[in-house]
């Protein structure tokens, strides 16, 4: 070993020790960096407004033509219409065009908020160029939105003298590198980055496409895209025509042959991907993006996804690559695709158990979904899963509690259904809140949170998921305005819940401070439907841990079994208790749990 490697070592090591603790260190290896980390999910548009010189105009998006626009307050009533939206429209005509100013240097400012929190990695939705508040129609994939940046017209004049086509020309943005720097601060302080892959379709907007449109079959990337008719410049309609994702014109599709995106946009986007994994493009992965999340990629032919995530590897082993699946992910999760994925089938048990009402399912139904969910996946894979509650395509977990008994993901907007309530929830509703996160804080995945669902942030789904963040020192409107007419509602305050975010913070550090929740062994001790009791064990060599959650609106006993004479650390309420010989003895208030941890005596 040279004395260089050696130095580097010793200097890896030191940083590691300083950021997970010795105990964490001995266990973690960093090919498991995924099993350890809370993930934190952020919008970058409505996080954080940390620079206001960049805040977008219409032109930048899309929208000259509406008289009067401005950016939209960030403290505002969330449904209250401005003057130039009253002249557009109701609500869900107009609100897709407002902008708040989010930006990466918000998401700087804000990353000792979360480390505080706990937070080990983020993910970021689409941070690339493009007209949208949500970034999913890029322009272009090789720089960040301009608008995220703290210099926008330079970042334009720089485009322009690039050829897209070609790696050789790209230069670095102010947005880009702005972009870098974040990386760098978050890796300081211990945290990851992963950002969103959207390789299924391209905005109308995307160079290429532009091109095509412009040119017609002429275009060197006329085959990038199923073009399926020209228009006839003879006639007054455009009869331009080509495949897009759900039908949605500002939103075209690659073209797919037998192998996947055809070979033109897969040189491209293997050309993104090594630009934002090794930026300085010298084989060291670590001032680049520790892995990606991928958008609807069962769109995709798999065979793409597994030239890609082999690409991936060769570039850094140990990247984290999470897909958008809904379902059964079983395929997906052989080795030769992602690492995880969104586990949004655990959310839909989670919901079915602890906030539907008159669907309720029992605790015994509960366990049965969840050892069917387990028995799925690896081991491996089964650590690393992103386990969700709420994201930007959902309503919010706090809404969910207050709209029970609805299929997961339906019916859970104004938009469609108009008895959706948008109230702000009730304390009992709270409650709920908080044991389901502790739920899933203790249980085998990586928690996911999204953004704000910490400082009390409620919403139906899209638009209503992304309101801009709630942050403490910010005093906000309250929320008196319903968005259907003929609708009232009752005034709820805004702001941030510091009591909610203590619960989160003391639940993730909790995890973070025993891997024993990381990467501990499961199994079910109590299943107990007349009392509605759910308490399942963790072990990890001599660590144990038992974590009872009562979903009940009685008061209940329960005595758990475990070893008599054993010694617990009560983590919520404080304080120790003994095992009896019949086992732990626990009086348990209306929906509440508690965390016990096995006291090791020495010597033993």
């Amino acid at each position: 070993m040279s004395v260089r490697s050696l130095v580097l070592g010793l200097a890896r090591v030191a940083l590691s020790v300083s950021l997970l603790g010795l105990s964490g260190l001995l266990r973690a290896q960093e090919d498991d960096w995924p099993t350890r980390v809370v993930w934190y999910q952020i919008f970058p548009e409505r996080f954080c407004n940390g620079d206001t010189t960049n805040d977008p105009t219409a032109a930048d998006a899309g929208i000259a033509d509406y008289p009067g626009w401005h950016l939209s307050p960030w403290t505002a009533d969330w449904y209250r219409l401005s003057p130039w939206e009253e002249r557009r429209g109701h609500f869900y005509e107009v609100v897709f065009d407002r902008r708040y100013g989010g930006d990466l240097q918000g998401v700087i400012d804000k990353l000792d908020y979360l480390r505080d929190l706990g937070i080990g990695a983020i993910y970021l939705n689409p941070i690339f160029e493009s007209p949208s508040l949500h970034k999913y129609d890029a322009s272009m994939y090789h720089h960040v939105d301009n608008n995220f940046g703290p210099d926008p017209e330079g970042d334009r004049q720089i485009w322009s003298k690039e050829d897209p086509a070609d790696p050789s020309t790209w230069k670095w943005t102010a947005a880009d590198s702005l972009f870098l720097s974040l990386i760098r601060e978050a890796h300081r302080r211990g945290i990851r980055v992963i950002i969103d892959g959207v390789f299924n379709h391209v905005g109308d907007t995307f160079w290429a496409f532009r091109d095509v449109r412009t040119r017609g079959p002429s275009s060197p990337y006329v085959l990038w895209f199923d073009i399926k008719r020209w228009d006839d410049p003879a006639t007054p309609a455009d009869e331009f025509d080509y495949a897009c994702w759900w039908g949605v014109r500002t939103l075209p599709e690659w073209r797919e042959d037998e192998r996947g995106i055809v070979e033109g946009p897969k040189r491209h986007i293997f050309a993104i991907t090594r630009r934002w994994m090794d930026p300085n493009g010298d084989g060291d992965p670590s001032d680049g993006v520790d892995g990606w999340r991928l958008d609807v990629p069962e769109n995709v032919d798999p065979d793409f996804w597994v030239d890609w995530c082999a690409y991936v590897r060769s570039i850094n082993p140990n990247a984290y690559t999470t897909g958008e699946i809904w379902g059964d992910a079983t395929e997906w999760l052989r080795g030769d695709r992602f690492s995880a994925v969104m586990n949004y089938l655990w959310a839909q048990a989670v919901v079915a158990y602890f906030v539907n009402q008159k669907q309720k399912i029992s605790a015994s139904e509960f366990d049965r979904r969840l050892a069917e969910i387990r028995s799925r996946y690896p081991k491996g894979a089964l650590y690393r899963l992103q386990n969700l509650i709420d994201s930007h395509d959902t309503d919010r977990l706090a809404s969910m509690v207050v709209n029970p008994d609805r299929r997961f993901d339906h019916d859970n907007s104004p938009r469609w259904n108009p008895r959706y309530d948008v109230r702000r929830p009730r304390e009992e509703e709270w409650r709920l809140v908080r044991l389901v996160a502790l739920f899933q804080m203790t249980y085998v995945g990586a928690p996911m949170i999204y953004y704000g669902d910490e400082a009390g942030m409620w919403g139906a789904d899209d638009p209503d998921d992304r309101k801009p963040m709630v942050w403490p020192g910010m005093s906000f409107d309250p929320e008196v305005t319903h968005p259907l007419a003929g609708h009232t509602r009752p005034a709820d305050p805004v702001f941030f819940d510091h009591s909610l975010y203590d619960w989160y913070r003391k639940l993730i550090h909790l995890r973070n401070d025993h891997p024993v929740f990381q990467h501990g062994d499961y199994r079910t001790l109590v299943a107990d439907d007349a009392r509605d009791l759910f308490i399942f064990e963790r072990w990890l060599g001599d660590d144990q841990a038992i974590v009872v959650l009562h979903r009940g609106e009685r008061k209940a006993e329960v005595t758990i079994p475990v070893q008599g004479g054993s010694t617990f650390r009560r983590m919520i309420a404080g304080g120790e208790v003994r095992a009896g010989a019949k086992g732990l003895r626990m009086e348990l208030e209306p929906v509440s749990g508690e965390v016990l941890l096995r006291i090791r005596r020495p010597g033993r």
